[in-house]
Order: C-alpha cells, then sequence, then structure tokens
C-alpha cells in the first residue's frame, strides 16, 4: 500500500495552482472546471488547502511554507498520549490543561504562520469557542513528536516561530534521531539554551513547569 506524503509548497509568489487533490489520474483535461487562484496570496492559498485537505491531514502555514501532512502512525499517536497522561499527572500548578489539536498564530519570517503542535500546555480556559487560529501568549510548553514527513521542519523551522512567539518551553522528541530536546529562554527567533537527552532517560522540563517526564514510556 502505497504511504501518503506530505505536501510542501516552499516560497508560494502567487502562481496558477490548483488543490492538491484535484486530477488524482493525472488526466489531461483534470482542470476543466477548476477555478484559476493566479495571484492569490500565500493565505488565500493556505485557506484553499485548509478547506479541501482530506480528513484527518494537518495543514499548516510554516515560515512561508504551506505543509499538508497526513495522519500521523500509531507510534506516534501512543507517545502524544503517554506525555498528556504524565503532564496531567505530574503538574505542579493545577489549573494547567493539555490542549490538542489546538491551532496557534505564530510569527513567521515575514507573515503569520499557522501551526498545529502536537501538544500545548496552557491555563484553563485559555482556547475557547471555535476559533481555528489562537493567540500563542497563553502556551507555556508546546511540544511535537517527529515523525519521518514532518522530522526537518520540527527541528528547525518550527523553533523560530515557538520563540518569536515568546512561548517559555519547546519540547522535541525526535523518535528518528532517539532524543528528546528541551528549548527554553526564548530570545528573538531562537532559545537561548536546548537540552539534549537520550530517549529513555528522565527528562527534567524547567520552569515554569518545573516537573520530570520519564521518557522510558516513549
Amino acid at each position: 500500500m502505497a504511504v501518503a506524503e506530505p505536501i510542501i509548497m516552499p516560497g508560494y509568489q502567487g502562481e496558477a495552482i490548483h488543490g492538491p487533490y484535484d486530477d488524482p489520474d493525472g488526466d489531461s483535461d483534470a482542470d476543466s472546471g477548476v477555478p484559476d487562484y493566479t495571484g492569490a496570496g500565500v493565505e488565500q492559498v493556505f485557506e484553499l488547502f485548509s478547506a479541501t485537505a482530506p480528513k484527518g491531514w494537518r495543514v499548516e502555514l510554516i515560515e512561508g511554507e504551506i505543509c499538508a501532512t497526513p495522519p500521523a502512525d500509531a507510534d506516534h499517536e501512543l507517545i502524544v498520549s503517554e506525555l498528556t497522561d504524565q503532564v496531567a499527572e505530574r503538574r505542579r500548578d493545577r489549573s494547567l490543561r493539555n490542549w490538542t489539536g489546538i491551532g496557534l498564530n505564530v510569527p513567521g519570517a515575514s507573515e503569520t504562520g499557522h501551526v498545529v503542535p502536537d501538544l500545548v500546555i496552557a491555563p484553563a480556559r485559555s482556547f475557547q469557542g471555535d476559533q481555528k487560529w489562537n493567540d500563542p501568549s497563553p502556551a507555556l510548553l508546546v511540544a511535537e513528536v517527529t515523525s519521518t514527513s514532518t522530522a526537518d521542519r520540527d527541528r528547525e523551522k518550527k523553533i523560530h516561530g515557538y520563540a518569536r512567539a515568546g512561548i517559555p518551553v519547546y519540547l522535541l522528541i525526535d523518535r528518528e534521531e532517539g532524543e528528546v530536546t528541551v528549548y527554553s529562554e526564548p530570545s528573538d527567533d531562537d532559545y537561548a539554551k536546548g537540552a539534549k537527552h537520550k530517549l529513555g532517560l528522565t527528562v527534567s522540563l524547567p520552569a515554569p513547569l518545573g516537573f520530570d517526564l520519564d521518557t522510558a514510556e516513549f
């Protein structure tokens, strides 16, 4: 069975494009009746991709690139679930909550980025209603668990947006490298600290979280 690959549109400059799921068979007449988006801005194209993505796909705007990613595998989701459980058990501030599937607006290199972290830790009632993209200022920690298709973005480009947004802690669980990196002390478009740990060890999270994670369960 073929594995769905991520779709990335780097440096979109308003070229004529069609939705990523048009013309699945490559027919030469597949563009008949398809709207022409020549001259559309990146935000407009992003909204198009978001509206036409199949259920379960994640569409993000990261450092000027539109990235549509297929659903994660079971191992990825197991790590997110274990992380969520440990945070719920060990958080010192009982008013904090775990948020999954929450879209955040983060400052991009030239425009606002739209990202959906695997996990956000923030005070209760930080995100309410049906707003798709939210102010990131309540977030105390964002976490990403890498997949083969997302690892490069999680390791590099997302760091910049999270740092610019002033999110105190970015937790990167890198399955491919077998590492956990705890980024803290955001400054401009990077983090001043990035402590690396081998996956399987106990990892200390800095303030404002201030508790340990047992990554042996990851």
